[in-house]
């Protein structure tokens, strides 16, 4: 990979002549959120009302009087008033109906809880937009995108909740999220205990932040899931980069690499080598977040398991380089061709057009910043180190903002959270973000709930009949604490009355 492609990913495709710099693990991430393909059952199971809330879009500021309409929506189908809960997700990056229609666990568990289902949506992201059309052009209308204030949005939404639905008033909330949206609902039981119950933190990476883990162990993961199903898959990845470099080492080269790949834009020049290079590597990241049992239509339509079908085409690394550039082909139609409908492998395909893309790239050039490194040795990757500088000047270039890498551990704490309670963090070890999440208990209310075969917050996916038995008992053991939150919710309020 080049000297930006792993730390620095560049989204030129958002607008003509703009590049912005995203890591490609947050950046495989936000394609995971903004996507609008996959739907986990059908969409007309998912019975749901659309709301607005008038929110103000400086909730720490006195002057700024400005407001916006956050959205979310409401699914009471289930929902008792003697003795219900609700389910409040914290929603991430992307659009909130793709959250809800995703999210098959908490419609899975809402009649055996007496829930609620709320998905309140994150500014910037959908329709929750603070200056509109504008709310992009520039760093000072994004100046008000951050997880706190994000926070505050959520805390608003469930004080006008308590005050439109009485009922609600004295129901206890519980606080559910995925991957960021993870990581703001564990965040939001430690700023706001007295807005939730409890917060269910799904593939929640809140360590993943300045050296709290080896910047190393994201790519790491993702080169071990691809050598469990063959060491020699990692092995023949690890030498297609050299591989290319050999063969597109001159202009005959270029032209032989695009035919063997079916590229649907021919390479001309080294940017054009190294922005297929890192579109590779975004693939395998991709693969490696969606290795799910069961076939999906996430990012792309495919296979069960389909870093194994991936594998199948990386048997043999001591092979030549035509050969190994074959291989790549053919594992490369997994996860793009599956459906066998493409006629040419397009590098812009892995990306999305969503505005989303570009909150989620101001995000990653402001407070989430999590630092990315591979060493060529312990992953399957060409080395490239964690550079802040040029990560910041790069940020500054595109946004006129410099990072600030050690914010979210002052915020939020770092790994110093003994003194909170109620917290699930979820984790399948296929995930990549695990290395950057809690996976072992910290106190005996602060539970790290481990997923033997679980790729990217399975356990918030609906159930599926090829679901491990891992996961079955991940799910259970979720509802068993959210069940004991709401029991000692209620023989609090009746001690109180």
């Amino acid at each position: 990979m080049g000297l930006l492609v792993l730390l620095l990913l560049l989204l030129a495709f958002l607008m003509p002549g703009l590049a912005i710099p995203v890591p490609p693990a947050l950046k495989a991430l936000s394609n995971l959120h903004l996507s609008t393909k996959f739907t986990s059952r059908p969409s007309a199971v998912m019975k749901y009302s659309v709301h607005y809330l008038k929110q103000k879009v400086d909730h720490f500021g006195f002057k700024n009087d400005r407001h916006f309409n956050q959205r979310y929506l409401i699914a009471d189908e289930h929902w008792k008033k003697e003795g219900g809960s609700i389910l409040f997700y914290t929603g991430n990056e992307g659009d909130i109906i793709w959250f809800c229609n995703n999210t098959g666990f908490m419609w899975d568990v809402a009649e055996e809880l007496k829930a609620m289902l709320v998905f309140a949506e994150h500014r910037y992201y959908g329709q929750s937009l603070p200056f509109g059309a504008n709310s992009f052009k520039d760093s000072r209308h994004m100046n008000f995108l951050t997880s706190e204030q994000a926070l505050a949005d959520f805390a608003e939404l469930i004080k006008h909740l308590k005050k439109t639905i009485p009922a609600t008033k004295y129901q206890p909330f519980i606080a559910v999220g995925g991957s960021y949206g993870g990581m703001l609902a564990a965040w939001f039981r430690m700023k706001y205990p007295h807005m939730v119950v409890g917060a269910l933190a799904a593939s929640a990476p809140i360590w993943q932040f300045e050296d709290m883990v080896p910047c190393g162990i994201f790519m790491e993961i993702v080169t071990a899931d691809f050598r469990r199903s063959s060491p020699d898959c990692s092995k023949s990845i690890r030498k297609s980069w050299d591989a290319i470099n050999r063969l597109t080492g001159n202009g005959t080269g270029l032209n032989l690499v695009s035919e063997v790949l079916h590229l649907c834009t021919p390479l001309k020049n080294p940017q054009d080598v190294q922005h297929l290079k890192d579109w590779i590597s975004e693939t395998w990241v991709n693969l490696a977040m969606v290795d799910y049992p069961y076939e999906s239509n996430f990012l792309q339509p495919l296979p069960a398991w389909p870093i194994k079908a991936v594998c199948q085409h990386f048997k043999n690394p001591n092979v030549s380089d035509t050969e190994l550039l074959q291989n790549i082909f053919s594992a490369l139609n997994v996860y793009y061709n599956y459906s066998g409908q493409a006629k040419c492998l397009n590098m812009s395909e892995t990306s999305t057009s969503s505005l989303g893309s570009m909150g989620w790239s101001y995000q990653a050039c402001t407070e989430i910043v999590m630092p990315f490194c591979t060493n060529g040795i312990d992953d399957m990757f060409e080395p490239h180190a964690w550079d802040l500088k040029e990560f910041s000047n790069d940020c500054y270039r595109q946004w006129g903002v410099k990072p600030r890498p050690t914010w979210i551990t002052s915020m939020y704490g770092g790994k110093n959270i003994s003194s909170h309670s109620n917290i699930i963090f979820s984790n399948g070890d296929l995930d990549p973000w695990s290395g950057g999440g809690v996976t072992k208990n910290i106190t005996d209310t602060l539970i790290a709930i481990n997923i033997t075969e679980g790729a990217h917050h399975l356990d918030l996916r609906a159930n599926n009949a090829f679901d491990p038995m891992s996961v079955l008992l991940a799910r259970s053991m979720e509802v068993r604490y959210m069940k004991k939150w709401i029991r000692d919710f209620y023989a609090s309020l009746t001690k109180k009355h």
